[in-house]
């Protein structure tokens, strides 16, 4: 099975952004609301059927082919333990304007009250940061009580509610992990290459000012005296934060030409590799997202031939393409789900 090179997958959302997107695809610009390509999609938009799911160049619907064949997609061990889901989602995101503070659900919190085994642990890995002083914003400074949270939200004391998160400075090449229940925003001019969970699950603490109605829309169907119990109220000092972020200079080289992106705690959720070939990159056997950050490059596969690799390149690997190799100047990261064993 031969790697697949993927189109751009842009839903509409309600927040804006796209044209990083499009500069780093090389591509015209877009709808002012497409700030998200879903690469190498088996998962919908909340409450949708079909929107989100990427469609393969043969017509196909990834989700469908993958149901069709788990095992070439994905390998004998991953369905064995997942079923036919990849169990990662991939997208690139380009915040035109500061995101909402939101947080997503826990494993535990979903399987108990939206009927899904995944929650929605996310990473961030930083591609561009266009702003004087380029922010995310990520956990409460302190502790905050129920009835504070309950509050903020309900009146929408938006400058209260970010002003109670750290706001952390990013730089390319950064990576921070964002476990589920974690609030927090992506800055205006941060583009980045997100792995998460394959859900679409957000409970939104902001919406002033956004073109959605959190009253309706924001608590996944369940009512904000549910929903805001998945939110971490604990106060995040220092040391934690530094547990959750990995500079570029940090990266831990796994063999040559590879290295780990992320914090060792994102390893139950999904993998990143950052790939810089010396002069090459060998990959093992797995279903994997390349990104192609920078550079042209050539990824070889044992059983899926040749496909050549430049900047904005997005690509599906199955584990059935078999063992590959990336060589060239070239730089990537790539995503990859949870190991299975």
């Amino acid at each position: 099975m031969r790697p697949i090179l993927l189109e751009a997958n842009q839903p509409h959302r309600f927040y804006r952004g796209g044209p990083a997107i499009a500069r780093f695809r090389g591509t015209g610009p877009g709808h002012e609301h497409a700030p998200e390509d879903w690469v190498g999609s088996a998962t919908t938009i909340f409450g949708d059927e079909r929107q989100g799911l990427s469609t393969l160049p043969d017509g196909r619907v990834l989700r469908d082919a993958i149901v069709a064949d788990p095992e070439a997609f994905l390998g004998a061990a991953h369905a064995e333990r997942y079923g036919p889901d990849p169990a990662l989602l991939v997208k690139l995101l380009d915040a035109g304007e500061r995101l909402p503070v939101h947080c997503h659900p826990s494993r535990a919190f979903s399987r108990r009250h939206l009927d899904c085994p995944f929650g929605k642990t996310e990473a961030w890995v930083i591609v561009e940061a266009k702003r004087e002083r380029p922010l995310v914003h990520l956990g409460f400074r302190g502790d905050v009580e129920v009835t504070t949270l309950a509050g903020w939200v309900e009146r929408q004391e938006t400058t209260t509610l970010l002003g109670a998160l750290h706001a952390l400075e990013v730089r390319p090449g950064d990576a921070v992990l964002v476990p589920a229940g974690v609030p927090h925003a992506i800055g205006e001019g941060v583009f980045v290459v997100e792995l998460q969970e394959p859900t679409d699950f957000s409970v939104l603490l902001e919406w002033d000012g956004f073109a959605v109605d959190g009253h309706a829309d924001g608590h996944l169907g369940i009512g904000y005296d549910l929903a805001l119990s998945c939110v971490d109220r604990s106060g995040f000092g220092e040391e934690a934060l530094a547990r959750l972020r990995r500079g570029a200079d940090e990266a831990r080289e796994l063999r040559q030409g590879v290295w780990s992106v992320l914090v060792a705690d994102a390893d139950p959720y999904f993998r990143a590799e950052r790939l810089l070939p010396r002069p090459s990159a060998t990959l093992e056997p797995a279903f994997s997202i390349l990104v192609v950050l920078d550079g042209k490059g050539l990824l070889e596969t044992e059983l899926g031939g040749e496909l050549a690799l430049a900047r904005g390149a997005t690509v599906l690997v199955p584990y059935a393409s078999g063992p590959g190799r990336v060589s060239g100047k070239v730089e990537a990261i790539r995503c990859l789900p949870p190991a299975a064993a």
